[in-house]
């Protein structure tokens, strides 16, 4: 486990210690939960990005195929 110094705006801190007492968890516990969410949220974020940028790059090439597909459908 890796320690770290870290500073946080007062408005943030008072608004962690109210529910860091209501829920029971130590402040490392919670802010560990809350750094690995973060981390999860923005993994998929990243992942969403490069779908769409990889789907911009194919979209030509799909939108041929399926061109090709539609004049097959009709020869039948």
């Amino acid at each position: 486990m890796k320690t770290l110094s870290l500073k946080l705006e007062d408005q943030i801190f008072e608004d962690t210690e109210k529910v860091i007492s209501k829920i029971k968890k130590t402040r490392n516990r919670y802010i560990n939960e809350a750094v690995d969410y973060y981390n999860r949220f923005n993994k998929r974020k990243l992942i969403a990005r490069k779908l769409a940028k990889e789907s911009k790059l194919v979209q030509n090439e799909s939108m041929a195929v399926l061109a090709e597909f539609e004049k097959i459908s009709h020869e039948d």
